[in-house]
């Protein structure tokens, strides 16, 4: 089955508690029986196609698929096929802001700050 088959037929559930400041969705692994979307999502990062991100202090990969991205809270090397792992995504934001976080950003699109993050000199490059 192809990514995108896989990414429309899973249930999709609102994280709540980000509901008012970083609204995103996920699937559980185990609960939601999404082993073939996690493993293929966990292929195409270990291809090179994630990029790098960060949320705030956190550096993570996102993978940008449609008008979603998409992260594990595990690496993907790490995830433990036999516990229930997460796969989260958020709709684009279609700025920076899909790349790096800043302290001060709530995270609703009509909040974008007025002087958007720059990026640390050591990721510059």
């Amino acid at each position: 089955m192809k990514l995108t088959d896989l990414i429309s037929a899973a249930p999709w559930r609102e994280a709540k508690t980000f509901r008012h400041t970083w609204p995103h969705e996920y699937v559980l692994l185990q609960k939601d029986d999404q082993r073939e979307l996690l493993e293929t999502v966990c292929q195409r990062l270990r291809n090179g196609e994630g990029v790098p991100c960060r949320f705030f202090a956190m550096d993570n990969l996102y993978l940008f698929i449609g008008d979603y991205k998409y992260w594990l809270m595990t690496h993907y090397d790490e995830v433990d096929w036999d516990d229930e792992e997460v796969l989260n995504r958020a709709p684009l934001y279609r700025d920076r802001r899909d790349f790096i976080i800043q302290p001060g950003d709530s995270g609703m699109p009509q909040h974008y700050p007025a002087n958007p993050p720059h990026q640390p000199k050591e990721q510059q490059p």
